[in-house]
């Protein structure tokens, strides 16, 4: 991991479960200069302060303000060196009823974010990014792959000694807002569950293991780099059952912009992915990038052209009792369900 030591690292979204945690993680392992936290929202910032105190923690800042307004930008990316983006409107539904929006947020705020940088003199950025940004079906997932596209692109804006921009990709993060294991820990108490398809797909990560892979990248990114971790999947028929093996499956068939099975590396990017043992790495189309010294600076093995990493051809798989690990429940309670853990 880079080292962040004496380091002046802001994130924009910083509120969000992305943010909290990344920050939880580096005061605990770091001694950073300043850690700021930008985000739109003064009450999510309020909370925020009474669990992250500026008091106790002098390196922390909290600024208002949003990626849509460059003007702000240009002043909160003053003298930073770390940008890590985490900004977005995500929620599917929302976004395809008022698509201006996440247009406005997640495309143009990344490139406001991508000018300040570059023009403020940013060492590096790590954008965040989503398995729906890859053969996207949905708005959002549009707008990520356009952010991803403009954030790869970013290297040469900025030129050979400056800003450098990578993307890290991953999937859905067990536990966080807007995930499906609140949504099916509430409908418990109901005694069903409703399905959308009993043979979905998806993959799932840990929001610590979301922040450590993230820490990783930037030490490794070089520049233009789609980082993809190397995680399990889990049918949703078999995540229903983890949680709640005592209720009954009700099949009320596939949202408007859902896919069936996500997608990580497709196979139009296949012939430029290298493979790592927990990880991979896509490569951009520069005309100036040279893959070859890439694999020789760093290792990795080419996939082979047509490869695609998706979550139904995935060789991990999480069990019941993984996933109610990653999203700290106690195991002894399903033991007793139905005379049970499955």
């Amino acid at each position: 991991m880079t080292d962040l030591n004496g380091k002046h690292i802001l994130i924009t979204g910083g509120t969000g479960s992305f943010g909290k945690k990344f920050t939880d993680m580096v005061l605990d392992r770091y001694d950073p200069e300043r850690l700021i936290i930008l985000s739109r929202d003064e009450l999510k910032q309020a909370k925020m302060k009474q669990r992250f105190s500026p008091r106790e923690h002098e390196c922390l800042r909290y600024f208002i303000g949003d990626v849509r307004d460059k003007d702000r930008l240009y002043r909160a990316f003053r003298g930073v060196d770390i940008v890590v983006h985490a900004a977005a409107l995500k929620r599917v539904p929302a976004a395809e009823y008022n698509p201006i929006e996440p247009i406005k947020t997640n495309v143009m705020g990344g490139a406001n974010v991508i000018d300040a940088a570059i023009d403020c003199g940013v060492d590096r950025v790590v954008a965040l990014s989503t398995d729906k940004g890859a053969n996207p079906v949905n708005l959002y997932g549009a707008t990520k792959l356009c952010s991803d596209k403009l954030f790869v692109a970013g290297n040469n804006y900025s030129g050979q000694d400056g800003t450098r921009f990578s993307v890290v990709r991953y999937g859905n993060v067990a536990g966080s807002r807007g995930s499906v294991i609140p949504f099916f820990l509430e409908k418990r108490k109901t005694g069903t569950l409703p399905i959308t398809d009993p043979r979905m797909t998806r993959f799932w990560i840990t929001l610590e293991q979301a922040v450590d892979f993230v820490l990783d990248n930037l030490e490794r990114m070089e520049g233009g780099e789609v980082f993809v971790p190397k995680i399990p999947s889990m049918k949703v028929t078999d995540l229903g059952r983890a949680i709640a093996p005592e209720c009954k499956q009700e099949v009320v068939g596939i949202r408007p912009g859902e896919k069936l099975h996500e997608v990580m590396v497709p196979r139009n990017v296949s012939r430029h992915t290298l493979e790592f043992d927990d990880y991979f790495t896509i490569l951009p189309t520069f005309h100036r990038w040279d893959t070859d010294g890439y694999q020789e600076r760093n290792g990795g093995i080419w996939c082979e052209d047509q490869f695609i990493y998706s979550s139904d051809n995935n060789d991990r798989w999480l069990t019941a009792e993984e996933l109610r690990a990653m999203i700290g429940l106690d195991e002894a309670d399903y033991a007793t369900t139905n005379g049970t853990s499955e």
